[in-house]
């Protein structure tokens, strides 16, 4: 009896930490999603979905879905791209690819408010030192973070220089796990190094791509910290995000309904997002595989 339970018991703390942090909430903010609260009175009387309505009906819902589209439509394929031609040249065993790797990866593991602190200061339209380049140029100020759309692609250049180092290094053990025989092979039939690559190389890394592509997406429709400090949202809502927006809505405005309400259709979103990945890319990940 003590025998069949004991692999259960290993397996409980774990199983336990996963419940408190992440399916208690799940539960938590469905059922808030449902309830008008302000996060102050003990009142939480049901309203349906009347929170989910009020979303749909609001413009600022609406703006931040398209926001948050463009940031993930233009900061994913660029990771990607940029990631995999970086790891085609770094995966060689040597201490010049290792340093690299690590200057790369480096940014991933540092705090993102620090980072969002120093590039705020970097873009600054007054002392910034891009703006300080450009006039050395003989050019003018920019106003990088005052510009609607110059402030969304300054934060997707901060975040894909952030998160570049990942991809890299998962694209390097993806790169690496392909057998150098099937290399040999496509050389002595005569095959270029742009046929081998597009031939060979991607159709065998398509499982690390479909993972990237998943985990990128999934952190696009996730940023949130570079946008608070340096931008709040702004110009004209231009960098509000939809987490940005649910952190607006439910901790500034305490209006904790509508704010799980987001939370629960961005959880929806995301895993419908999944499954059309799964259905497009994942049979032929399984298939090339």
């Amino acid at each position: 009896m003590f025998a069949k339970l004991t692999p259960y018991l290993f397996v409980a703390p774990l199983l336990a930490f996963i419940a408190v942090f992440t399916y208690i909430p799940i539960v938590s903010s469905v059922n808030l999603s449902v309830h008008s609260w302000n996060f102050m009175s003990p009142d939480m009387p049901f309203v349906g979905a009347d929170n989910y309505a009020r979303l749909f009906a609001s413009s600022d819902f609406w703006n931040s879905l398209r926001v948050t589209s463009i940031f993930a439509a233009i900061s994913v394929p660029v990771r990607l791209v940029l990631a995999l031609v970086i790891a085609s040249y770094l995966k060689r065993e040597t201490f010049t690819s290792r340093t690299l790797r690590g200057a790369l990866f480096l940014p991933w593991v540092t705090s993102a408010v620090s980072i969002a602190v120093v590039f705020s200061w970097v873009f600054s339209t007054d002392y910034g030192m891009v703006n300080a380049v450009l006039a050395w140029m003989g050019m003018g100020r920019v106003p990088w973070l005052q510009d609607p759309t110059l402030a969304l692609l300054v934060l997707i250049f901060i975040n894909t220089w952030k998160q570049l180092g990942y991809d890299v290094v998962i694209y390097i053990a993806g790169l690496q796990a392909v057998p150098q025989e099937l290399y040999d092979a496509a050389a002595i039939d005569g095959g270029k190094r742009l046929q081998v690559f597009r031939r060979v190389t991607v159709p065998l890394i398509m499982p690390t791509t479909y993972f990237l592509l998943v985990v990128s997406v999934i952190e696009a429709f996730q940023v949130f910290t570079i946008i608070s400090v340096m931008t709040r949202g702004g110009p004209a809502g231009a960098t509000d995000m939809l987490v940005h927006l649910l952190y607006r809505t439910g901790f500034v405005l305490f209006d904790i309904g509508t704010g799980s309400a987001l939370a629960v259709l961005l959880f929806i979103l995301l895993i419908a997002l999944a499954l059309i990945k799964s259905q497009v890319i994942g049979k032929r990940v399984h298939y090339e595989a």
